[in-house]
Parts: structure tokens; sequence; C-alpha cells
């Protein structure tokens, strides 16, 4: 039999940094001896595309790439409509696939069916940063790590293998995996509440434990993901904590303090709550759930309640990459925190009402409530981080720290409805009400839309278009 196509895939909505992005993990690729199909999947503006997408055109790689834009998604959806022909289910399929975090992935699980996928975000590189002096990691200890001031000493780029890591386990039983991966239930960060994945709040050292348990050797390694370094996958309300602690920054968008990697080791898992979507890889042989669309930022929760079923694992492999984050075309940090803080009610309630997982998807009871607590637990917490930028910014010694401290606090009341309890209720209710009609009916057409693309693309193929050139 033979092995399945393995499938480089960059979401974005930021076409103006992406040819950096290619340019770097087709080298990478190459010095390792891969050739994976690259594809850029895009939701930039017709506008941005007009100004940006000649120098992706032109970029010469070693690897194939491939573009999937506004244009090639309108093909996409008239062609999917056409073979559903039903006018009633055309406005979910466009909110399906709408431009967000989620709608823009679940094009890149349609456009890899059938074959291995791995993903990276834009601002991701293919290294990490390590400390100079790798530290012995403990007994059930998976990886360990540490924030550094930028532009200090004692730490370096390291570049491991990543499309070889993936292909090690993606669609193997256990049984066939490298034996150096450690076993267990699921891994326990320090630094992040287990269930949401949401911060416990800032720390300086960062560890992950295993938590010990059975792991069937035919369960199939469904999806993996790397380690990476940058900033560890944290919260947006551990920036700003970052900026209340430090007097010497002066923006919150201003990232003085990075994490590095002390040392990490594989493992494989047969729950996975750390899933990180920035930099994972996917089994897409037969179909996979979709993520949720949704611009809340936890369009990978799925996966966290779908790994849990019998039969399946979760890997994190022998490899690590870099966040670089970029603040182009990044919402402020405010209106990140609110995104949060909603996501996280979301998960909350999803998962306490969760009822049945399958092999396309779940099922939840949860419709879309929103209790006064629930709004008034919310404000309680950001009402005392405003006090807190508040306090800073009257001790702030440099003007420019004290604006930003400023400017921070006004944005953070007006994206929490000025903490008034019953108008921030009501935009509660109809944000959440929002995602979850769209979420619970996105689920269930799903499996339909799998059988028409997955015929599609071993037909004829879905729209896309061939760039650059490729070099010797």
């Amino acid at each position: 039999m033979n092995a399945p196509e393995t499938y480089f895939v960059v979401p974005t909505h930021r076409l103006r940094d992406v040819s950096q992005t290619i340019h770097a993990y087709d080298d990478h690729f190459w010095r390792n001896g891969h050739s994976p199909e690259m594809i850029v999947f895009d939701d930039s503006t017709p506008t941005n595309v007009e100004k940006y997408f000649s120098e992706l055109e032109a970029l010469k790689t070693r690897s194939e790439l491939y573009y999937v834009g506004p244009r090639e998604k309108e093909e996409f959806i008239t062609y999917v409509n056409s073979r559903l022909r039903n006018k009633r289910l055309e406005p979910l399929v466009k909110n399906l696939f709408r431009p967000s975090y989620g709608g823009n992935r679940n094009y890149t699980l349609m456009y890899t069916l059938g074959g291995l996928m791995v993903s990276s975000d834009d601002d991701m590189r293919p290294y990490s940063l390590m400390e100079d002096s790798p530290e012995s990691l403990e007994d059930d200890e998976i990886s360990r790590g540490r924030l550094h001031k930028v532009g200090k000493n004692g730490y370096a780029r390291k570049s491991f293998d990543i499309l070889s890591a993936f292909q090690d386990v993606l669609g193997k039983p256990v049984a066939e995996i490298p034996e150096n991966y450690e076993r267990g239930e699921f891994l326990l960060d320090n630094a992040m509440d287990l269930e949401t994945n949401s911060t416990k709040g800032l720390t300086e050292d960062n560890t992950m434990i295993l938590h010990r348990g059975a792991v069937s050797e035919n369960a199939i390694v469904k999806m993996a993901q790397t380690f990476r370094s940058g900033t560890n996958d944290i919260d947006a309300i551990d920036f700003v904590d970052m900026f209340l602690s430090d007097e010497g920054q002066l923006s919150p968008e201003e990232l003085n303090d990075l994490y590095v990697l002390v040392n990490f080791r594989p493992a494989v898992t047969n729950v996975n709550w750390r899933m990180d979507c920035g930099v994972a890889g996917y089994d897409n042989t037969f179909g996979l759930p979709p993520f949720f669309p949704t611009r809340l930022r936890f369009e990978d929760y799925i996966y966290r309640l779908w790994i849990q079923q019998e039969g399946i694992v979760a890997a994190h492999v022998d490899a690590a990459q870099h966040h670089t984050k970029s603040n182009y075309m990044r919402n402020p940090p405010a209106s990140e925190i609110l995104n949060e803080e909603i996501a996280n009610l979301l998960k909350r309630k999803i998962k306490a009402s969760l009822t049945n997982v399958d092999e396309l998807g779940i099922s939840f009871e949860y419709t879309g409530e929103v209790t006064a607590q629930d709004g008034e637990e919310i404000l309680a917490k950001i009402t005392n981080l405003h006090r807190r930028a508040v306090l800073s910014a009257e001790k702030a010694k440099n003007q420019e720290r004290v604006d930003a401290l400023r400017l921070f606090a006004a944005n953070l009341e007006k994206a929490f409805y000025g903490f008034e309890p019953d108008f921030f209720q009501h935009n509660l209710l109809r944000i959440v009400d929002d995602a979850v009609s769209v979420i619970r009916a996105s689920i269930e057409l799903w499996p339909t839309l799998v059988e028409i693309c997955y015929f599609q693309k071993t037909r004829n193929g879905l729209p896309m278009k061939r760039l650059g050139q490729v070099r010797s």
C-alpha cells in the first residue's frame, strides 16, 4: 500500500508576510530531503490580494506551491452548493467556510482529504529557541521552558526535521511509532487550565507533566504537534501581565520576553488538552471533524473533545518550531482578551454538555444560554485587570508607558461594553448564541460535504492556482 501524500499548508489572512514563511519552510524541507505539496489558504480581502499576491506568485520554491484565495474559494463554494441543490443550506455553507480562524482551516481539511496534513501558521518558523545548556527532564516531565529577555544571551536557534517527525507517527498505530515516545493519558501544564487550555496566570517557568495511563498498541495517531518557542501558545492576558510587570516595556504589543525551551521529549497520549493547531499535523486519510467556524480563536477545541474516543490518540512529536508573533493585522490586546473570555465560556459549556463523539464530529446539548453569573464572573476578572492597568499608569515614570497603559485601560473598558453588567450580558448572549448556532449546524452538515469533496478531489481536483517556479 502506497504511503498517503503529505501536504504542507499555511492558513493566513496576512498575505503580506506569507512569502517569508513559505521561503523559510521550503528551504527547511529541501535541506532535510523533503518536497511536500505546499498550499497557501488565504483569507485576505481582494484589495490586499491585489497589493501583495504578486510577491507570492513570483516566489521560487523547490517544492510545488499552490494558492487558494478569494477567487478559488468562491469557485469551491459554488461547486459545493451545486451538489447540495438546496438554497436553504447555502448560508450555512458560507458560514462554515467564512473568513475566520476555523473557516479557513476547514478549507485545508477539504483540500488535503486522503492524505497527511502538516499545518503551520504564517508567523511560525522551522526552528526553535533552545537554551545553550539543556537540563535533564524529570521522569514524567515532557517539556520545560522559561521566559528570557529579548536580546539576552543563553539561548540559540536549533532546527529539527519537522516533516520526518510528523511522518514518524501520523496515521500509524502506536505499536509502530518510535520507541522513544513516552505514553500516558494526558499532559498537565503548570501554566494552563487543563480542560479549557486558558491561562492560570503568568509564570516565568513552564513544564508539562505526563499523567500516566495505558495506551492501546492498536490506537491510531490521528493528530500530532511540535513543541514551540516564542510564546508557547499563551493567552493575550498573559502578554498584558508581562507588560504590567515590566516597567521598562513601553507597549503591550511589544514582546520583551521570549519563551525558550530548556528540553523536551516526544509523547503519545489518549487525550490532548494542549492542542496547538498552529504547529499541528493530521491524518486526513478518511476525513476529520470540522474546525469550529469562529472568529473567537477556539476553532481547535473540537479536536480536544474528539480525540477522547477509543482507538485514536494524539502525539507531541520530537521537534519544535518558533512563533515570531507578528503584530501586523492583529487585534488589539483588549479585543483579544474579550475573545478569549467568551471562548473559555463556550469551551466549558460545550464540554459539560457533550453527548457523543464519532468519526467526523461531536454532539453536544448546549444551545447558547448565558446566565447572569457567567457575565458577572467575566466582568469581575476584567475589572480587576483594568484597575491594575490604571494603577500602573499612575506609578509609571515614562510618559510613553503611561500613555500606553491609559490607552489599554480605555480600550479594555470599551471592549467590555463599559463594564455595564446588563449591556455586557446582552452582547455576550448575542455573540454566544450566534457562535453556537453556526457550530451545531456546521457539524451536522459536515459529513455530507466531506463526501462531496472527497469524490471531486479524486476525480477533478479542487480549485487552486499553481504558483512560482520550481528551482533546482
